[in-house]
């Protein structure tokens, strides 16, 4: 019988960086996957990132992940979003080449030292006195570990929806099992139905694209990773394009909506919310005229689009119909229909903030197993699992990241001291302190761990800290460089921003307060040698620097509390005036501070007074024995 010291089941977004992170550790570890082929498969829309989940992949690469290293090479586009909004809502977003990226993936976990990658089923999770020790696989033969990994995504129990054509499958038919989940329950875990979707894929030889609003990539140079050094140039960058549903579609839509697996009773689990079918959205968003349309290229190597926005599971004909009347798409041929997936996931209150599991100790879980939605909430719930396996078999401490730390942080914490009863997406309005979790500092806030767990090397890191010189030293310069407003090379760039001629001197860095005026331009005007990445780095340092004091202030707030510890072990029962659902709430969660008690819905803050009155009288109590 073969023995680990973990594995790891599935091979997508979360199993990939859960897997890499335990073997490049050291730890001797078994990747499980139903086929070698599809390691890294995007089986949804072809791109990495977007709003707060591209400050995730920043996370992943500060930590020592591998997402956004394949993302950049991989890329086919880069595009910064909301780059006209404040910083703490701007994200990089590239469009995949969802077959390299899945090539990329498969052959760095086939050659990564300490890691094995198998093809098979896992039909039963093994455990002994409430521990998980192994798992089963079809054929009934058994492989032992010290830690189980579940990163199954869309595959347990999954099916297959087409109107009322239901076949069992996970993404694309593929192979599914009920086996697993049903062990999971026998074990004393708690599953849950969800429901995600894809849209159509169109030829794109059939797409009259001249009717389409095209959308091309960021020119400047842009990456997800700190090591990458070259991208795919941007004369060869592939465009995307917008196009919109019109009165017909939606006629059409309304006309066929019973036949649709969401609205015939056929679908049992919840949706997600933030994406849902394009029937859902004109039952939801009845006053809306139209809807917008994404279209992006799925790869060089093939010849379809992906009509991001379009999900549905409406039969066959009709998909035919509605995906016509589009503007551009009067004679499209639609390559694969839209279909609906149902599938087993886990309620992750049962879940701690590391990971591990509160049922079956030595169980980490990960990626939409927990209920969640994305290939960057995956991963990074892969890379934390991954961490974190390897520390308890180490004996030490679990990294927990927490909400002014990083998105990963506020993912792991929402989930776990709120649940879910839909596929969870993450959202910069999830974060309360979105100016502290940017782009741009992710290497800043989360390098230090990543060195710490043994992710990042020392190269690597003394990188980073060159370049940390060199921010402070540029910002050092701003904060003594006095200017005139009335210098001829200055005193037009300020004018045409608004900043009149008064024939003053002032410090770079208070005139960089001003909207408009960037440090790049300010110091190449002055005829210095400029770094455009350093100076923007800079310029949101001094132009937010009382925003980003105020969220600090806040967040050593929310710290206070944090540290105010509960544990698995807290008996709630012995705390008397606790509310009712105050009381069933915080027995069900297991809060381990109080700031995650604070954060459940139901537990009011006549509760949380009473709850820090038993932490103290537990403390004086500790104190005088």
């Amino acid at each position: 019988m073969n023995t680990y010291e973990i594995i790891v089941i599935g091979a997508g977004h979360a199993g990939i960086e859960a897997a890499l992170a335990a073997a490049r550790l050291g730890h001797k570890t078994m990747l499980l996957t139903l086929r070698i082929e599809n390691i890294g498969k995007m089986p949804c829309n072809p791109s990495i990132g977007g709003p707060a989940k591209g400050i995730v992949v920043r996370e992943i690469d500060a930590l020592g992940g591998q997402m956004a290293i394949t993302a950049d090479r991989t890329a086919l586009q880069f595009k910064m979003l909301n780059s006209a909004k404040g910083p703490g809502v701007r994200a990089l977003r590239v469009q995949s080449d969802k077959l390299e990226y899945s090539k990329m993936m498969r052959d760095i976990c086939l050659h990564t030292e300490n890691l094995e990658v198998k093809e098979a089923m896992v039909t039963r999770l093994l455990t002994k006195n409430g521990k998980a020790t192994g798992v089963q696989l079809q054929d009934g033969s058994r492989i032992l570990s010290s830690i189980v990994i579940l990163t199954t995504g869309t595959y347990m129990a999954g099916v297959n929806m087409i109107s009322a054509e239901v076949t069992p499958g996970g993404p694309d038919r593929e192979e599914t099992t009920s086996a697993l989940s049903a062990s999971l329950r026998e074990a004393g875990l708690k599953t849950m139905r969800l429901k995600t979707g894809t849209p159509p894929r169109v030829l794109s030889a059939s797409i009259d694209f001249s009717k389409l609003v095209r959308e091309d990539g960021s020119p400047e140079f842009l990456a997800f990773s700190d090591s990458t050094t070259s991208i795919r140039p941007y004369k060869e960058q592939l465009p995307c394009y917008i196009t919109y549903t019109q009165p017909q579609t939606h006629e059409i839509i309304m006309r066929n909506l019973q036949k649709s697996s969401m609205y015939s009773g056929v679908v049992k689990g919840r949706g997600p919310r933030y994406c849902p079918s394009i029937e859902d959205k004109l039952v939801r968003f009845k006053d809306k005229a139209r809807h917008q349309l994404f279209l992006e290229p799925e790869s060089l190597a093939m010849d379809t689009t992906y009509v991001q926005g379009f999900s549905t599971s409406l039969p066959r004909d009709v998909q035919e119909e509605m995906t016509h009347s589009l503007p551009g798409f009067a004679h499209c041929v639609i390559k694969k229909y839209a279909y609906a997936i149902e599938y087993d996931a886990l309620d992750p209150v049962q879940m701690k903030v590391s990971e591990e599991s509160k049922i079956i100790e030595n169980l980490f879980t990960a990626g939409q197993v927990n209920g969640t939605s994305g290939y960057e909430e995956a991963a990074g719930q892969g890379l934390i699992a991954g961490i974190n396996a390897v520390r308890k078999i180490e004996g030490k401490k679990p990294i927990v990241l927490k909400r002014d730390q990083a998105y990963i942080g506020v993912l792991l914490d929402d989930l776990t001291t709120k649940g879910t009863q839909e596929p969870y997406r993450l959202l910069t309005s999830r974060a309360e302190f979105r100016l502290l979790l940017r782009h741009d500092n992710a290497t800043k806030r989360l390098i230090d761990i990543g060195k710490e767990v043994g992710l990042v090397n020392e190269e690597r890191y003394e990188a980073y800290g060159k370049h940390q010189q060199a921010l402070e030293a540029l910002q050092q310069h701003l904060d003594e460089l006095v200017v005139r407003d009335d210098d001829p090379r200055l005193a037009l760039y300020l004018q045409e921003n608004g900043y009149p001629m008064e024939h003053q001197a002032i410090h770079a860095s208070k005139l960089l307060k001003r909207p408009g005026i960037q440090s790049a331009d300010l110091l190449f005007k002055l005829g210095e040698t400029v770094d455009e990445r350093l100076c923007q780095q800079a310029d949101i340092e001094i132009k937010y620097a009382g925003y980003i004091a105020k969220a600090r202030r806040e967040a050593a707030k929310l710290q206070a509390m944090e540290s105010q510890q509960l544990g698995a072990d807290f008996d709630y029962d012995a705390v008397d005036n606790l509310s009712l659902e105050g009381l069933q709430k915080l027995k069900q969660y297991q809060p381990q501070t109080m700031g995650q008690a604070s954060r459940i819905s139901g537990v009011n803050p006549a509760d949380l007074l009473v709850l820090a009155m038993a932490i103290k009288k537990k403390q004086l109590g500790s104190a005088k024995g």
